[in-house]
């Protein structure tokens, strides 16, 4: 497979914050990245172009089984998104924080001005879309990056939930203990469907919002509509679907679909560890329509890759980073890869006093009921790079007294080594050096 140059060599100049109605749209993150010349499949081309090029961002402009249609993959980046908002790592968990404590309202768009909108698929069938047979080890082809928004019960969720895909006009939905399945599972009860939209190509805004996680019901579209707010400069635009259901204006595609009391296999499934998940009955959604902008670009994430480690870890960074900011400074939080995004971070604080650090590994589980370690280190080692962070280990940190261990605690899961009753043990290593120290032999020149 070729891989040719940037599509575009201009520099990107992405919008500044609280620029007054300017959006980031999702192509703009396409622009100027790397292009796949050759014609690919929908099945396993994608991830092998992937794994070749080092897992760089591509974009799939000749789909053999979707014609007019684009692919694109490994966008969704810490390093690019914090690149193209124009902010810090630190500044960017601590504007996600603020919008999930000050959603705000959004705004409905006419039809006329909405992007999504610009056409409708003459006969209803999805499987004409670049959706991905990534793993051979899946049951199929899955919507992994796709977002659900329903409407239902006088409330509105959006979040991500895979899909298999099964016919030209269905799929299997898994629904993990979340709202939407408290929705669904109130649907089933009252034998009725669920009126949904699934959305592929959001901005990356709403991404971002659909992946958070909240003890509450909360509208995920108005946190999103916060960070619009707060990093474009105007709220979010919505365009409403025939079913009632609303939309974000510029996604790529929208599809009217109803989760159903049908249920039907869903998986295996290749999940965020690389690890296979099991085959169970889920529901069946059924699509009604499909909208798209024109020469859509279709959002192909790799389960177990870089995009989903991004989508599950920087979503929790700000409640990592409230919960230790109450007891000492912290200036930096990272899921990290070896940790699937979501079971160990490093933590990066301003340590004042004897204890802190000891203090904030243990804010930190709290504020991650699902993560089994954490290190914290000083503000002079990157948290993204595991090298320094290893180095800080073994400098910076003694076995016998820096290490806190906690047993028969709640864990996730996504973890394969956890108890038949679902606990875990958890550990905190303290990586940095103790306040008041000469730091001189602790530093390093390199």
């Amino acid at each position: 497979m070729k891989i040719g140059p940037n599509c575009n060599n201009r520099s990107r100049t992405f919008k500044r914050l609280g620029s007054p109605g300017l959006n980031m749209g999702f192509r703009d993150l396409v622009d100027g990245i790397r292009t796949v010349k050759d014609p690919i499949s929908v099945n396993y081309d994608m991830k092998i172009a992937s794994e070749s090029s080092g897992n760089q961002p591509l974009l799939f402009n000749e789909i053999i089984e979707s014609h007019g249609q684009r692919a694109v993959t490994n966008i969704l980046t810490r390093h690019r998104l914090c690149e193209a908002f124009d902010v810090e790592p630190g500044e960017l968990i601590d504007i996600l924080s603020w919008a999930m404590e000050n959603p705000c309202d959004t705004v409905l768009v006419d039809h006329g001005s909405a992007p999504v909108l610009e056409n409708r698929m003459a006969h209803t069938d999805i499987s004409t879309l670049p959706i991905p047979w990534h793993y051979r080890e899946d049951g199929g082809r899955y919507q992994s990056s796709s977002i659900i928004i329903a409407q239902y019960g006088g409330q509105r969720n959006t979040s991500f939930h895979r899909q298999l895909l099964k016919g030209p006009d269905r799929t299997t939905v898994r629904l993990v203990p979340r709202h939407l399945r408290t929705m669904a599972d109130q649907a089933y009860e009252n034998n009725e469907d669920v009126p949904i939209a699934v959305v592929n190509g959001p901005d990356p805004l709403v991404l971002l919002a659909a992946a958070m996680s909240f003890n509450e019901p909360i509208d995920e579209l108005r946190v999103a509509s916060a960070l619009h707010e707060r990093l474009y400069g105007a709220k979010l635009g919505l365009v409403e679907l025939p079913n009632g259901v609303q939309v974000p204006a510029e996604s790529e595609y929208a599809m009217e679909a109803r989760i159903t009391t049908k249920l039907d296999d869903e998986g295996p499934y290749v999940d965020i560890t690389g690890t296979v998940d099991d085959i169970r009955q889920e529901p069946v959604i059924e699509y009604d329509s499909v909208y798209h902008r024109n020469e859509p670009i279709f959002h192909a994430l790799i389960p177990a890759g870089v995009e989903h480690m991004t989508l599950m870890g920087m979503p929790r960074a700000p409640t990592i980073k409230t919960a230790v900011s109450e007891v000492v400074t912290c200036t930096d939080v990272y899921l990290t890869d070896g940790g699937s995004g979501w079971l160990s971070s490093v933590v990066q604080i301003v340590p004042e006093n004897s204890g802190d650090s000891m203090r904030a590994i243990r804010a930190a589980l709290d504020g991650h009921k699902s993560m089994k370690q954490v290190i914290v280190v000083d503000t002079d080692i990157d948290v993204t790079n595991s090298t320094r962070v290893e180095w800080a280990l073994m400098t910076r940190w003694q076995p016998d007294k820096d290490t806190l261990i906690l047993s028969n605690q709640k864990g996730s899961s996504l973890d394969p080594s956890r108890s038949p009753e679902g606990t875990t043990s958890k550990i905190g290593f303290d990586a940095t050096i103790e306040p008041g120290a000469d730091r001189t032999p602790f530093e390093s020149v390199l």
